[in-house]
């Protein structure tokens, strides 16, 4: 749905105070991301983080098995492993209650395990479509284009989102030989709606059925106090909506921000507007991982840290296991959470989903786990990046060169 872009006059007042009582800046940048991404700010949300699979992938199958009408389900990785499994069995046993179902995985996060996940869900009668098929080695992570979205919408009224693919390497209890911590969101209220869109978008796209009617589009009413938009971004008529919202909220920001990424290598306008903003005297606090899971993209990453640290920015190294949450909060109040990572791949190659919320709730939540990991954490000095040996200097400024293809 899009608007007029007449300022905030079309808000209802309620959510014209909530963003007045977060700051100046909030209400700016709530005019920008309207403009920019053209879909609705919906208030009466509820939005709940999930720690790793720990928490969210029971929830997930406890809402699969409750399903009445309808699942929707779309994941760049869902393994066919012992998780994975489970959630084939919640899938199988939903349809033989007469449950609709569509799930979507990408044709190469589908390779990440074999045989791929998406044969059992054919053999089992679900109605289940490859996003953009290549025959390419799976090894060959690095094809463009990719559905890197995460999306679970049951009976069109119960939402999951954020950075979590399905894989049992999610699930840290079980201590996996490869663990993999990140966080995933329940959502309830009518920006559930917008998850539901984003589905439908790459369910037509991949197979040419429109998902239409109220089985798949029921009436959603209020459940919460949180005010939140779905954002929708790809290489297509979406291209570069999500990296101008972030801009916006970079230059938007009165007070703080913090980010954590497992992948962190903005171009170099996303780096003149942290450099900038700390300038002006934000307290800017970036969390990526002390040791990437992929390579070259963690060499990459390094050369940009040294301007950053030098112009006030604060940079800390999160230590194993590997953290691949994604969040992004602006001045206590405005919440950016999905799929999408700090990099081209992410932002100008990938189709991501994302959301952004303005809840202190929630933001109050969010800082409370990022300063958990933060704690946690080591903090980088420039001295630090200066001290490392030239092969190494040269070996990562010659990574990050390729950055735009990592």
């Amino acid at each position: 749905m899009a608007f007029a872009h007449d300022g905030l006059s079309r808000f209802p007042q309620y959510i014209m105070d909530h963003l007045s009582a977060g700051g100046e800046g909030l209400a700016d940048l709530c005019r920008l991301t309207d403009k920019i991404v053209r879909q609705p700010l919906l208030s009466g949300n509820t939005i709940v983080p999930l720690i790793n699979g720990d928490q969210a992938f029971p929830l997930m199958l406890a809402q699969l098995e409750k399903a009445e009408r309808s699942i929707t389900l779309t994941s760049y990785i869902f393994n066919n492993d012992a998780w994975g499994s489970k959630f084939r069995v919640a899938l199988t046993e939903a349809q033989k209650r007469g449950v609709e179902i569509r799930v979507i995985v990408d044709g190469v996060g589908a390779r990440y395990s074999f045989p791929p996940i998406t044969w059992a869900l054919r053999k089992d009668g679900i109605n289940t479509a490859s996003f953009m098929q290549t025959r390419l080695p799976w090894r060959f992570r690095y094809v463009n284009l990719r559905s890197h979205r995460k999306i679970l919408v049951v009976d069109g009224k119960i939402g999951f989102t954020g950075g979590m693919n399905i894989r049992a390497e999610n699930v840290l209890a079980e201590k996996p030989s490869h663990p993999i911590q990140d966080l995933h969101f329940l959502i309830t209220g009518p920006v559930v709606g917008g998850l539901q869109c984003a589905f439908a978008e790459d369910w037509a796209f991949t197979t040419g059925e429109k998902l239409q009617g109220e089985k798949w589009f029921p009436q959603l009413s209020r459940d919460g106090d949180g005010i939140a938009r779905g954002i929708i971004d790809g290489p297509d008529e979406d291209f570069d909506l999500l990296r101008l919202v972030i801009l916006g909220a970079l230059t938007a920001a009165h007070s703080s921000i913090r980010i954590a990424t497992p992948y962190f290598l903005p171009d170099n306008e996303l780096l003149t507007a942290l450099r900038l903003a700390a300038l002006r005297g934000i307290d800017v606090q970036i969390l990526i991982p002390k040791k990437s899971n992929l390579l070259l993209v963690g060499w990459a990453a390094e050369p940009s840290l040294e301007d950053l640290l030098a112009s006030g920015c604060r940079i800390f190294h999160t230590p194993p296991p590997f953290d691949h949450s994604k969040i992004m909060i602006v001045d206590q109040t405005w919440i950016l959470l999905g799929s999408a990572n700090w990099d081209t791949r992410s932002l100008a190659l990938n189709f991501e989903f994302n959301l952004e919320c303005y809840d202190k709730k929630l933001a109050a939540k969010m800082q409370e786990i990022l300063t958990q990991k933060q704690a946690q954490a080591q903090e980088i000095t420039v001295q630090q990046l200066r001290a490392k040996s030239l092969p190494i200097r040269l070996r990562n400024n010659f990574c990050r060169l390729f950055s735009p293809y990592l």
